[in-house]
């Protein structure tokens, strides 16, 4: 009997990743949950189990190179790694953005990425099937003002998935990425705007329908679960209400 696929997806505490999380379980792939928030993917480990599946939460911040090669050892084989962690703060313009929130952004959305791709990627190639999800933003292929240090993030982050599809061509592993744009979920904007809740509001209001964490997921879902040779380099998917990071249609 062939062993049951794991799938690790980084950032599985909540949004997105959590939704990733289920999704994945919900194809048959035992699903590990990494995130700094240990409660959360311990919950959420439970939450997939009780349903039926198989889950493993583990604590890890991916910005710690340390830890992540060691969670690493783990695993022989594995079939997939979604690059989830990430996340933006502020909006402040160029002239009077925070270097420090820069630091952090690239720290996280880039290097973090960086660190358990290289880390997982002998068991990704191991295994005879690896597939490698980024999920980016639209941000990572245009700009937008007030949003400079997540834009370049995650344009470093897009560079990043491109350069390795080209790099390891040959090889039976699949770079897909995924750039979501306006996504409401309960603490991305909100983290953005260190707590305030007013300011992430206004983000999404007025917009029909933005789209949910589980909408991406089932795009995750979807190319995972493509045949091998199908390699979906880059999926970009919006809400109907956007037509680019700057034009989105409000009824206020």
């Amino acid at each position: 009997m062939a062993a049951t696929p794991i799938a690790v997806i980084t950032g599985a505490s909540s949004g997105i990743g959590a939704a990733t999380a289920r999704r994945l379980a919900s194809e048959g792939y035992r699903v590990v949950l990494t995130a700094r928030r240990k409660d959360r993917v311990e919950a959420l480990a439970e939450e997939i189990t009780a349903a039926g599946h198989q889950a493993t939460a583990y604590a890890l911040d991916v910005t710690d190179r340390a830890a992540v090669d060691e969670f690493s050892t783990a695993f022989k084989a594995l079939a997939v790694l979604v690059n989830n962690a990430g996340g933006a703060l502020g909006a402040d313009p160029v002239a009077t953005g925070d270097p420090a929130d820069w630091r952090q952004m690239f720290e996280t959305n880039v290097l973090g990425t960086l660190n358990i791709t290289q880390a997982l990627l002998p068991a990704l190639t191991a295994s005879g099937d690896g597939t490698i999800v980024v999920l980016t933003s639209t941000a990572g292929h245009g700009t937008y003002e007030g949003g400079a240090g997540y834009v370049a993030a995650k344009h470093g982050e897009h560079v990043l998935a491109e350069t390795l599809r080209l790099e390891i061509v040959g090889t039976p592993v699949r770079v897909i990425e995924i750039a979501p744009g306006m996504v409401k979920t309960d603490e991305f904007a909100t983290n953005r705007f260190r707590g305030d809740t007013e300011k992430a509001a206004k983000v999404y209001a007025g917009v029909d329908a933005p789209l949910t964490a589980e909408d991406v997921a089932d795009t995750v879902g979807w190319a995972v679960t493509r045949p091998s040779h199908v390699n979906i380099d880059l999926l970009v998917v919006r809400p109907r209400a956007q037509a680019s990071n700057t034009k989105v249609h409000r009824t206020l």
